[in-house]
């Protein structure tokens, strides 16, 4: 007889997996405890879960990873399982050893694979040790510790093969790596890398590796029991911007179906060799120009972010089974029973501005819906609010198709019907992202996105401008921003309208001696620009959508065309028509014609004084005093978000004067500083380069 479930389970995480981990619980019959800080009292896998417990203070990160707060949390509820999700605990060997003490289960590998695997070198050596391939390499140094002399390593890298990745062993983030494509680089490159290492890490011991051109990053789902690993096939992940996921799809376009099996096996040989338990990943590397030769990276002990795209093919519950796995139960899956149906693809969105160089977007979610035509794993609704305390991925929307045409379309489509109003979203660049040619040829390699040009939002379409004009049109006086009241007074024909009459308003302009004055709303975009949209008539019924919770004003509006509107506190007015986002700022005839001026003095003197937080955060540090002189591109203000500084430079030269102070919270687009100018000159394009903030 199979060995019972579980009766309460705690999931240790938050947002969308949190959510996600609850469902399957929810349809097991199993009871679900979240837990939360005090920065997610409000979030919606708390108001999921059957039972919420509170782990800790606005110091949100830390609550997820105290050990002690979620243990008591186990006792309190009297849970018997704890799923830890992917991220903060889910793959630390300390805590499934304290859930062991406590007599908890931990819904995960057992302490052995979180170990080795959680180590890459010694990852990289065990597997290799069992027969799985690796990259090609060699440390520069011998076994008792000496350094090889440049002519044993010059030996050595013959033997490897060219081309080389020269890289420090003492650290990352790319730091000293030197790529060598012959041994006439390789002197200069072993210099060099040695050079940077002994000054970044104290150490200038080096490691060298066959260099992958054009990479695919492609891994392989596992599941396993005490009775053996079967594997559900691979997915690709090699579409990234700065080593971070964008778009996942199972199958690859470009494993046949022998390089699966192979992929399969050295996939299970890995999660065999440290006794796996439950679900977990296995990643390769694979040069794009020989995607049968793969080589193993590492080996993730849980369940992937993008694990949505395998259970569409597979038909397969991932968390069902982890949970039938930790429970005692044999897996009732055998490698034969595994069929790929179709094609599934996945994006993630991130509260990001990719037209700033995607930096990370925080604020209100005014108006959520999601696409009813895909899946979607969700960390917000309307109402939440996305903070600085979190990782910037909101949602993940999930689309399935017969073949790979057909799943890209339909994932553009849901990506179009997706609503995300009052936050910035990377959505647009999702959707152009998947029109790209390359992309859509599955030829991809892991720096296809960073070899893109700079991103361009969309240009409010009619749709949009239409949309926002018979918005601002309708809500007068309905309790938005003084920004709405003071476009409808301020744009139409030389009169009010704010507080005319009804027969006053439904006036068309027209007056003796001359056709109908022109009625038109003019709007600010994100970039500055000034666009303008005819007012329309009052036609068609005003449908709410969306409230914050706990207050009964409507914060959203269905307009015709399937567009929706909201406004920010900032008086922003956000629209999503044309299957886009769009944030305008109503103004007024005179705030208009000021900007206009503005526009023109900017143009003729080629300056502009005022320097603008890129995104919402802390100033941390102010680089000049109160009417210091300052030469373009010298750092002004640095502003701290999401544990990234993102420094903000002088466009030109001039006297500068602050606005701010050290530890203010800013908004994005509120005024830093002003540097006046001495003397005319060609301004310098102000610029934010992020860079990793002291831990």
């Amino acid at each position: 007889m199979s060995a019972p479930l579980f009766e309460t389970v705690l999931v240790a995480n938050r947002g969308e997996i949190a959510r996600r981990v609850i469902r399957t619980l929810r349809r097991l019959g199993i009871r679900s405890v979240a837990v939360y800080s005090d920065a997610d009292a409000g979030a919606p896998h708390v108001r999921d879960a059957d039972v919420a417990v509170r782990i800790g203070p606005a110091a949100a990160t830390a609550s997820y990873l105290d050990i002690d707060a979620v243990l008591r949390a186990v006792r309190e509820t009297g849970s018997q399982a704890v799923h830890p999700g992917y991220g903060f605990l889910s793959e630390n060997a300390a805590f499934a050893r304290a859930c062991a003490a406590a007599g908890v289960v931990f819904i995960g590998p057992g302490e052995r694979a979180l170990e080795v695997m959680g180590d890459k070198i010694r990852a990289k050596q065990h597997v290799e040790a069992h027969g799985v391939p690796t990259v090609p390499g060699f440390n520069a140094v011998h076994d008792d510790g000496r350094a090889m002399t440049d002519d044993e390593i010059a030996a050595a890298a013959e033997a490897t093969g060219y081309p080389l990745l020269v890289k420090p062993s003492a650290g990352g983030g790319g730091k000293g790596m030197q790529v060598v494509r012959g041994p006439a680089d390789l002197a200069a490159a072993l210099a060099t890398a040695r050079r940077v290492a002994g000054a970044a890490f104290g150490d200038d011991a080096l490691l060298l590796e066959r260099l992958i051109e054009r990479p695919r990053h492609i891994e392989v789902q596992v599941l396993a029991d005490a009775h053996g690993v079967i594997h559900l096939g691979e997915r690709e992940c090699t579409l990234q911007r700065r080593h971070q996921k964008v778009i996942e799809e199972a199958p690859s376009p470009v494993v046949d179906v022998a390089t699966r099996a192979r992929l399969g096996a050295a996939a299970c040989a890995a999660a065999s060799s440290v006794d796996y338990r439950g679900a977990g990943t296995v990643e390769f590397l694979v040069a794009a120009d020989r995607p049968d030769e793969f080589f193993f990276i590492e080996m993730n002990t849980r369940l992937q972010v993008e694990h949505p795209v395998t259970e569409l093919v597979t038909g397969v519950d991932l968390v069902e089974q982890q949970l039938r796995v930790a429970a005692g139960e044999r897996l009732a899956l055998a490698q034969d029973d595994i069929r790929l149906a179709g094609h599934a693809i996945e994006a993630r969105v991130y509260a990001e501005n990719p037209e700033r160089g995607f930096l990370p977007a925080t604020g209100d979610v005014l108006v959520w819906r999601a696409a009813s035509a895909a899946r979607t794993d969700a960390a917000v609704e309307s109402g939440s609010v996305v903070s600085s305390d979190y990782d910037p991925m909101i949602a993940k929307v999930i689309a399935h198709g017969a073949d790979r045409a057909e799943a890209l379309e339909r994932l553009d489509t849901a990506l179009a019907g997706t609503v995300v109003l009052g936050v910035d979203t990377n959505i647009a660049f999702l959707r152009s992202l998947l029109d790209d040619a390359a992309v859509r040829a599955g030829d991809m390699d892991t720096g296809l996105i960073d070899r893109l040009p700079p991103f361009t939002a969309p240009t409010p379409g009619p749709g949009v401008l239409g949309a926002a004009a018979l918005f601002a049109r309708r809500n007068p006086r309905d309790g938005s921003p003084a920004g709405v009241h003071g476009l409808v007074a301020g744009v139409t024909s030389h009169r009010s309208r704010e507080f005319a009459s009804a027969l006053w308003r439904s006036g068309s302009g027209w007056r003796p001696g001359g056709p109908a004055a022109p009625v038109t709303c003019t709007f600010e975009t994100d970039a500055g620009e000034l666009v303008s949209a005819p007012m329309p008539g009052d036609d068609g019924p005003v449908v709410s959508v969306g409230t914050r919770p706990r207050e009964d004003r409507a914060i959203g509006r269905a307009l015709p065309g399937g567009a929706v509107s909201a406004v920010d506190a900032d008086g922003w007015l956000w629209v999503h028509a044309e299957g886009a986002a769009h944030r305008l700022r109503p103004l007024t005839r005179r705030q208009a014609m000021e900007r206009r001026l503005a526009a023109r003095e900017r143009d003729a003197t080629a300056t502009d004084p005022e320097l603008r937080a890129p995104m919402p955060g802390a100033v941390v540090a102010l680089h000049a005093a109160p009417g210091d002189t300052v030469a373009a591109g010298d750092r002004i203000v640095t502003i701290e978000a999401m544990k990234m500084e993102h420094p903000v430079v002088a466009p030109h030269g001039g006297v500068v004067r602050f606005d701010i102070a050290v530890g203010d919270q800013v908004r994005r687009d509120q005024v830093l500083a002003h540097v006046t100018a001495s003397s005319p000159e060609s301004p310098a394009a102000a610029h934010e380069t992020a860079t990793p903030s002291p831990s």
